[in-house]
């Protein structure tokens, strides 16, 4: 795992799951033009075939990189999620290989709140019902159970990028917004943050998921949550497939306590869209059912992959590491006339004296120095004069604990 990139012609990218032609075309006008792609996503022996001599890697949501697939591509520096999550990524096994893992947190949080406030809408009025009634030949015009927007709650589970944009949007529409977040939020606009789930449930008419998926969050929807919440409620996820206990979201709507949902992640979801997709909740006419589709804008699309290409560039060009998800963050100038040495290593006592008696032993001067520890891993750049850098390099791929050394021009 350890390795000298230094020819923009020699390093490999490669682009899974029809990542947007944005990201290729940042990345080529940034010099590199070994770039291959693919349409859907890889798994197994063909994954690990064609990361091992991959120096970054592209993915959606849909590979899944394991500690396995990190064994087995030696030069990988670095992985770009065009995504919101990470959870396909075993960000530990990166850590320890010495990889780098980047995302797009916020590319695509209007694209995310506009759907939810679409099929809020939709199924306040009732429409997915009567639009399925019509197809079959019946006329259900009633308004019967159908309401506005405006002067209604809406109650958001999660104040992150999305769910304070959401609240804003929804606002403006003139819905009042209660948010419950694990954390203390500052609200926006008239937003108010509850102390409990229960508190929000009770209170909402239009429940909306916007949280990661963690140990805390998974089932936080079953079939305590579902009774707690307000009769005729609608509950909406656009977050994590595994926080709503879709069986007891069914009998909640087949008893009548919820006017409907709309669900856009799942548990288990088909590999690509040749596969067939199975839910408890399919036809059911008050439930919208979206394949995943909540960022799936060209819109966000677009920004998704120059937000991503960009980091990965920064990385390659000058090791920055800002806003990776399991790295050490470091910003780093520009670094005219000088070498640049990046060491990764496990963060263990002893490894910097080390790294800088190299330096000494070898009559290097070093002319900036940055570190940053995470966890496990420290990361340690160093600026240095030209002529001396590739000894230095040779006795720091030695040092025990190093788990990646790369030198830039």
């Amino acid at each position: 795992m350890k390795q000298t990139s230094v020819d923009k012609q020699v390093i490999k990218f490669l682009l899974l799951e029809g990542v947007h032609d944005s990201a290729e075309a940042l990345i080529r006008s940034a010099g590199y033009h070994n770039i291959e792609r693919e349409p859907a996503s890889l798994d197994g022996q063909a994954l690990a075939e064609r990361v091992k001599d991959v120096h970054f890697l592209g993915i959606r949501s849909r590979t899944q990189l394991s500690a396995e697939v990190f064994a087995a591509a030696p030069k990988l520096n670095a992985v770009g999620c065009f995504c919101i999550g990470t959870n396909q990524v075993d960000l530990h096994a990166a850590r320890a290989h010495g990889v780098a893992v980047f995302n797009a947190p916020f590319s695509n949080t209007r694209s995310v709140a506009e759907l939810v406030l679409a099929q809020a809408t939709l199924l306040l009025r009732r429409v997915p019902e009567k639009n399925a009634a019509a197809h079959r030949g019946q006329w259900l015009k009633s308004a019967n159970h159908s309401y506005e927007l405006r002067g209604k709650t809406l109650g958001i589970v999660g104040y992150g990028s999305i769910g304070s944009q959401l609240s804003v949007m929804a606002e403006s529409l003139g819905m009042r917004v209660v948010f419950y977040d694990v954390v203390t939020k500052l609200p926006h606009g008239n937003a108010r943050q509850v102390l409990s789930l229960d508190e929000l449930l009770e209170v909402s008419h239009v429940v909306t998921l916007h949280v990661p998926e963690t140990e805390q969050t998974r089932m936080m929807i079953a079939a305590a949550q579902l009774k707690t919440m307000r009769d005729q409620s609608i509950l909406i996820n656009a977050s994590r497939g595994t926080v709503v206990d879709l069986a007891a979201l069914k009998e909640a709507l087949a008893a009548g306590k919820l006017l409907g949902a709309a669900i856009d992640v799942f548990p288990v979801e088909p590999a690509s869209n040749k596969d067939a997709f199975e839910c408890e909740l399919i036809g059911m006419d008050n439930v919208i059912l979206t394949p995943h589709i909540g960022g799936s804008t060209l819109e966000a699309q677009q920004s998704i992959g120059r937000e991503v290409a960009d980091k990965l560039v920064k990385y390659s060009d000058t090791g920055a590491t800002v806003s990776s998800v399991n790295f050490p963050e470091v910003a780093l100038p520009a670094h005219p006339g000088k070498h640049r040495i990046l060491h990764i290593h496990r963060n263990v006592p002893g490894i910097l004296s080390a790294i800088n008696q190299i330096f000494a032993d070898t009559g290097v001067n070093v002319a900036a120095q940055y570190l940053q520890t995470r966890d496990t891993v420290g990361y340690v750049v160093i600026d240095t004069d030209t002529e001396y850098s590739g000894q230095a390099l040779e006795r720091l791929r030695e040092v025990p604990g190093t788990l990646r050394t790369r030198i830039l021009f």
